[in-house]
């Protein structure tokens, strides 16, 4: 009994509550992230450390006004209306400066249309580029006996790089172009109503209309395009967030009316969404700015970067809260990246980010700060250039990286000056006659110029005769031709009108 109150009166020991170090820190799942910070652990680390700055935004939790200028919508297009006049209507409702599209569809075409707002636009590019899948409707003009199988074998056939010349009714001109189609499956056929529905992916700008046409061509039977739908555009297909007109216009009703805007985000996505495919570079926040107003993406400003990036690809920047600053081409390799001390990362291609979201870093340094003291003590002049108050330290010390390029005068006197000190140690005999040499040289020079501004005169009147010839011989012309049609009207001359 006496052990058993000893034992209980005992107190823990201090290493029970203590934090024992680790090698290695515990993993953290961040598979359920979203967008650009999906599987954020699987990254290769450069460095981890960095400032947080708390400007900008996680791209789902930005305001309303904000979310909307950099948002999409995958929007089912109706039919019957243009993609331009739906891109118009967007923007009446939303009420914004402006929208584009992933790629016009054909104004009887529907399906997938992504609309890109304000900010968003910036990428419409590179989403008109990308593939592109649809699903048609072909009539044959003829039976076929077994028509599932030559159909099927056909589609098979009309794959890879194609011919195509773009249809009549097509609002570009009609030039023989070459275009993809990456796979193709036949869905159904009616042997009844000589009816197909298949599947096609393809690259962008390949008409569907045409490749009716060449199929029906192929089966020896003609054929023509009877329906069609775009089921992916890019990143973005039907199953992933498509809304109709009618729910961004309800979503954006509800906001004015109520102030509701659950459904206004429902509607909209970030358009960092768009960008999930990309290979990523995560930068530190210090440096976003700068990229914003078009640095290259250096070493020092690397957080962490994909795997099996090669110089050349095109890769997404990415803040720490997962917005996207821009789309760039890689000058490193991830091993480069992994590996060098300095140099370019990457070289912008396209900045989606709005300038001064994130604060100014650059300038901040010892020596670019002492330089605006001086700027502003006037020891160097307003571009940051020595004068004479410029201290001889600074002038011995301090070598900008900039190199100016020396102007004319600058290099001329560079050349007369071996000439001026040849001719300190020249005889005075010597000097004369360099003196009537160069009289010489100038005189030659001018006539020569007297020359060839004679020889120009000369051609420009030949000209002119010429011209006058040609007009007097159209003009009897004209005339012989009155009189021969029986009119005897000889053709009015033109009034020239006089300036006054």
């Amino acid at each position: 009994m006496a052990g058993s109150k000893r034992a209980e009166n005992v107190e823990p020991s201090f290493d029970e509550f203590s934090i024992k170090p680790e090698s290695a820190s515990a993993s953290v799942d961040t598979s359920a992230w979203p967008l650009l910070l999906k599987n954020y652990d699987q990254l290769n680390v450069r460095t981890g450390h960095y400032t947080p700055i708390p400007q900008g935004f996680t791209p789902l939790k930005r305001p309303i006004d904000e979310y909307k200028r950099y948002g999409i919508i995958n929007l089912d297009k109706p039919s019957n209306p243009s993609s331009h006049e739906v891109v118009a209507w967007m923007r009446r409702i939303l009420k914004v400066d402006k929208t584009g599209h992933s790629g016009t569809l054909d104004p009887k075409v529907t399906g997938n249309l992504i609309v890109c707002i304000d900010r968003a636009t910036r990428l419409v590019k590179s989403q008109q580029s990308a593939g592109k899948e649809y699903v048609c409707v072909i009539r044959l003009h003829g039976a076929l006996e077994d028509g599932h199988a030559k159909l099927s074998k056909a589609l098979e056939t009309l794959t890879g790089a194609l011919f195509q010349r773009p249809p009549l009714i097509s609002a570009v001109k009609r030039q023989l172009r070459i275009r993809t189609i990456y796979e193709s499956k036949l869905i159904e056929y009616d042997q009844e109503r000589n009816l197909g529905v298949f599947w096609v992916s393809c690259q962008a700008g390949t008409y569907i209309r045409t490749l009716c046409v060449h199929l029906g061509l192929l089966l020896g039977v003609g054929g023509h395009m009877q329906e069609l739908r775009r089921v992916r555009s890019g990143a973005l297909g039907e199953g992933d967030n498509m809304v109709t007109m009618h729910d961004v216009l309800d979503a954006q009703w509800l906001y004015d009316t109520t102030g509701d805007e659950t459904y206004l985000r429902r509607v909209i996505a970030p358009l960092e969404s768009l960008l999930v495919n990309y290979k990523r570079i995560i930068v530190k926040d210090s440096a976003v700015n700068a990229i914003c107003y078009g640095a290259k993406m250096m070493i020092p400003g690397l957080l962490r970067f994909s795997n099996d990036i090669e110089v050349g690809d095109e890769v997404v920047l990415v803040t720490t809260k997962g917005e996207a600053i821009a789309l760039a081409y890689a000058q490193m390799t991830t091993a480069q990246m992994a590996t060098c001390d300095h140099g370019v990362v990457a070289k912008i291609k396209r900045v989606v980010m709005e300038r001064d979201t994130y604060p100014r870093r650059w300038g901040l340094g010892p020596v670019a700060l002492q330089k605006k003291n001086m700027i502003a003590n006037g020891t160097l002049d307003k571009y940051g250039r020595p004068n004479e108050q410029t201290p001889k330290e600074w002038k011995d010390g301090y070598q900008p990286v900039v190199t100016v390029t020396p102007s004319k005068a600058a290099a001329a006197a560079a050349v007369e000056a071996p000439e001026a000190a040849k001719g300190a140690s020249a005889s005075p005999d010597d000097v004369a006659a360099g003196k009537v040499e160069k009289e010489k040289k100038k005189k030659e020079k001018k006539a020569k110029s007297s020359d060839e501004s004679a020889a120009r005169k000369s051609k420009t009147d030949g000209g002119d005769a010429e011209v006058k010839a040609k007009k007097e011989k159209k003009d009897k012309k004209a005339k012989r031709a009155a009189e021969e049609s029986g009119d005897g009207e000889a053709p009015k001359k033109k009034k020239k009108k006089h300036a006054e």
